[in-house]
């Protein structure tokens, strides 16, 4: 037997699909820095490989983290709305403190 799939509604974006999201936006807002940047000479030779690794990864933790609000949003029964809100102020924040993280000993001193 086969199971009916109803086309019409919308399937959710699965856990690894929002966290590779997430590390692209991360990757993305962490060039939009290190691109027109100019390397200090103080610094090391390799020094956008920490940026370049802790932005990524806290975009990809921030989409799981959408990803679990709006799974516990469902369970719980809170409005989508204020669910949705909140899953983008905890990636806006994580993605933040990855910039900073990444950041710390070179561009933000």
């Amino acid at each position: 037997m086969t199971q009916a799939h109803d086309s019409a509604q919308p399937q959710p974006f699965s856990l690894s699909k929002r966290m590779l999201i997430g590390a692209g936006i991360g990757l993305l807002a962490i060039l939009f820095f290190l691109v027109p940047g100019e390397a200090n000479p103080e610094w090391s030779k390799f020094w956008m490989i920490r940026p370049l690794i802790i932005v990524p990864l806290a975009g990809a933790m921030g989409g799981m983290c959408n990803y679990y609000i709006l799974q516990f949003q469902k369970l719980v029964g809170l409005n989508k709305i204020v669910a949705v809100v909140l899953s983008i102020l905890v990636f806006i924040v994580g993605l933040w403190m990855g910039i900073v993280l990444g950041l710390d000993g070179t561009m933000w001193d």
